[in-house]
């Protein structure tokens, strides 16, 4: 069984790791909001297009006509919050299979 614990330890940090650089990811895609850059720099379309699949559907539910954009923080706060239940869950879990301390 240590192997299992083994492998839901290391699933679950590098989906810490993911989950970091997609909220760095998301705190450079609202800077560039702020600034208003070339749309044709593939480096803002990369960020825009990895970030507006999840941004899209929290703007329509929050539909607040607010001056500031708050679906970025929104987000941020959803993946904060994955990891620290999801990832610290999944840590716990495979410590547990392993057998040894949580």
């Amino acid at each position: 069984m240590f192997i299992l614990g083994n492998f839901i330890i290391a699933l679950a940090n590098i989906l810490d790791v993911v989950l970091t650089i997609y909220s760095f990811i998301i705190i450079i895609g609202a800077v560039l909001s702020w600034v208003n850059p070339d749309p044709y720099n593939p480096i803002v379309r990369f960020i825009y297009g990895i970030t507006e699949p999840l941004l899209r559907p929290i703007r329509k539910l929050l539909r607040l006509r607010l001056p500031i954009d708050l679906s970025p923080l929104i987000l941020l706060l959803i993946i904060y919050f994955l990891q620290k239940f999801l990832v610290q869950s999944l840590i716990e879990l495979g410590f547990k299979l392993k057998g040894g301390p949580v």
